[in-house]
């Protein structure tokens, strides 16, 4: 009697496994899927940009005049922590590349946005200010310190894509973003 017992039990295993599969094999055969659609969401900023601008103690900065190949993906504005202002993107080689505000302490941010990267080489001039390249191990980055703001292009991409994103980046003073909501802020270079 035991011995039927144990047969009837991998009998129904085998049995329950099979429908398992078959039910999972049905749900991925009728579910939609499309591989080839990228993942990555385009997210609209303008509202964080124009929130940021009206709060943060220094220029926001955000790029103006990209190609559509350059993907915003990510974006906040924290107040509370040290003022900080961050804008993601994907540029046309699906590498990361984001700028950075903030008015905490310079070393101690740079050193958090840009993963440990170390100053590299001399600076360099991009729209008339002069950025510190930094080396890291998974963040290159390029570093202005404007009062008491530090601004920080970082990412995954090649130096070029940075200096680009960099050169992109433009400013509008506080009073300009709350003069009119419809209105086109009037950017000056970053």
């Amino acid at each position: 009697m035991a011995g039927k017992s144990g047969k009837q039990t991998v009998r129904d295993m085998i049995l329950s496994l099979g429908v398992i599969v078959a039910i999972a094999a049905g749900i991925w055969i009728f579910v939609p899927h499309d591989d080839s659609k990228d993942p990555v969401k385009r997210v609209d900023y303008r509202v964080e940009l124009a929130t940021a601008q009206r709060a943060a103690a220094y220029p926001v900065a955000a790029p103006e005049g990209l190609p559509k190949t350059w993907k915003p993906t990510s974006v906040r504005y924290r107040a509370e922590d040290g003022d900080a202002w961050h804008l993601g993107y994907l540029d046309p080689h699906e590498k990361y590349v984001a700028v950075e505000q903030s008015t905490k302490d310079p070393a101690e941010f740079i050193e958090s946005v840009t993963q440990e990267a170390r100053k590299a080489g001399a600076a360099t001039s991009i729209n008339g200010r002069e950025w510190q390249p930094y080396k890291g191990d998974r963040y290159d980055a390029l570093v202005l310190r404007e009062g008491k703001s530090t601004t920080v292009v970082t990412g995954s991409a090649s130096p070029a894509q940075l200096k680009a994103f960099a050169a992109a980046l433009r400013t509008t003073d506080a009073a300009d973003a709350t003069t009119s909501a419809s209105a086109e802020p009037s950017p000056r270079a970053a």
